[in-house]
């Protein structure tokens, strides 16, 4: 019952405290599950992340879903969920209830515009901090790249980049497997 307990408060404290959805939640979850909690590596958190993309669903809910069941089975799953979405859940209902009467002021346009721009650099942190660690060598580099470009520049779904990228890595590790 404790570690359900911290399943739950852990995920309510990431979902409570990141604004701007599951990529602006990344920096926290790196320090909350692989840091403090040791409940998963860097590398497995990029899995989760590459996995919560391909599925129906918000990202943070996704990796809080995997997270939990992997602590703790079907419980912990509903119960990480539950946690990442509880805070939010709360919050929006009260801007909702305020927000309305308040969205035009000049000053709350203000504070979304620094709001978006800090998410922004989250989110860039957690791309370098997790660049790290997923590009290897050339060829992840290359598959990186030609990845990036692709979201760039066409509106191709993430679903057959993360599969492309995954047979691309599959058949370059079997080339070296292989020698």
């Amino acid at each position: 019952m404790k570690d359900l307990f911290k399943l739950f408060f852990t995920f309510a404290r990431i979902g409570g405290f990141t604004f701007g959805g599951g990529y602006a939640m990344l920096p926290m979850l790196q320090k909350e599950l692989v840091e403090k909690q040791k409940w998963t590596t860097e590398e497995d958190l990029m899995d989760y992340y590459a996995l919560a993309q391909c599925t129906p669903g918000v990202i943070a809910v996704n990796v809080a879903t995997m997270i939990g069941c992997r602590k703790k089975g079907y419980l912990g799953g509903i119960i990480a969920t539950l946690g990442v979405v509880f805070p939010s859940f709360v919050i929006i209902v009260i801007i909702a209830a305020v927000l309305k009467n308040y969205a035009e002021l000049s000053i709350v346009k203000n504070a979304f515009v620094g709001i978006r721009a800090c998410v922004c650099a989250l989110i860039l942190d957690s791309v370098i901090k997790l660049g790290k660690k997923a590009v290897l060598d050339v060829p992840t580099l290359l598959i990186a790249a030609v990845v990036f470009l692709l979201v760039c520049f066409y509106s191709i779904s993430p679903i057959i980049l993360v599969i492309a990228a995954g047979l691309l890595g599959l058949l370059l590790q079997g080339r070296r497997f292989l020698k």
